[in-house]
């Protein structure tokens, strides 16, 4: 029984790397997408192909997110903002968007 339990433990744990890493490869490219919008302007059209495409589809899956055409539309205002994953995920960045909705609220 205690196999068991272990071996169940080590495949979730192993499922959850194996998320976080195609997280990974979604990031990366939405970080290429913002790139291609700051050089060539064409950005959202750029994730919009790529999360519609055959390997998108699977990347977004294998990471746990349902392809669909809201997240379509989704990554598409993300890489629009122009704000890297790197800063929108970070602990600054975070605080200033509250503070921002906090005056905006106060106002």
């Amino acid at each position: 029984m205690r196999d068991l339990v272990d071996d169940t433990a080590f495949n979730n744990e192993q499922g959850n790397r194996a998320r976080k890493l195609f997280a990974a490869v979604v990031l990366a490219a939405l970080d290429d997408a913002i790139a291609d919008d700051k050089k060539y302007g064409n950005g959202p059209e750029q994730i919009a192909r790529w999360a519609r495409s055959r390997d998108g589809r699977e990347v977004l899956t294998c990471a746990g997110i349902d392809p669909n055409e809201r997240v379509v539309k989704g990554l598409m205002e993300f890489v629009s903002k122009g704000v890297r994953t790197s800063v929108a995920l970070s602990r600054e960045e975070s605080e200033r968007r509250n503070a921002a909705m906090a005056e905006a609220e106060a106002a």
